[in-house]
């Protein structure tokens, strides 16, 4: 399976902020739609970072309520890592692993087409397995 299916299945939509919106309101937009991760982009459209709850909560930790008042910008990851559609979903486990990340935006033609979490990821490897076991249930039963 590749993420071109989550895709499908999720659709292509993607929240974004610009650099100087104020952690506070990116807390609040990323519980209004129940997301984990907001991408930072420029007023050309460019990627320049990605937020996350676990950034939200690092800079708590550091600064206290203070850090609601700074702009995403000082806080977000700004190497952000990509996927592509094609990719496998087993290249994306080994990648969201190996880079401890939660949230892939995916390009394609250098234009970004949707975001994917690992929650994303895990519903449809389990859709898989459950569809792989019914089918060879199927194929034993019938001999």
């Amino acid at each position: 399976m590749q993420v071109q299916r989550i895709l499908d299945d999720k659709g292509g939509e993607v929240i974004a902020v610009a650099p100087d919106t104020t952690v506070a309101s990116v807390a609040k937009t990323l519980d209004e739609n129940r997301i984990g991760a907001i991408l930072v982009r420029d007023q050309d459209g460019f990627i320049k970072g990605v937020v996350s709850e676990r950034d939200i909560v690092r800079a708590l930790a550091r600064s206290g309520d203070g850090c609601l008042t700074m702009s995403v910008s000082e806080l977000m990851t700004r190497d952000v890592v990509f996927c592509d559609p094609g990719d496998s979903i087993d290249e994306v486990m080994a990648v969201m692993t190996d880079r401890r990340i939660r949230h892939l935006p995916v390009m394609q033609d250098n234009h970004l087409i949707g975001i994917i979490s690992i929650g994303d990821v895990v519903k449809h490897r389990i859709e898989a397995i459950e569809k792989e076991a019914a089918a060879m249930r199927d194929y034993i039963a019938t001999g």
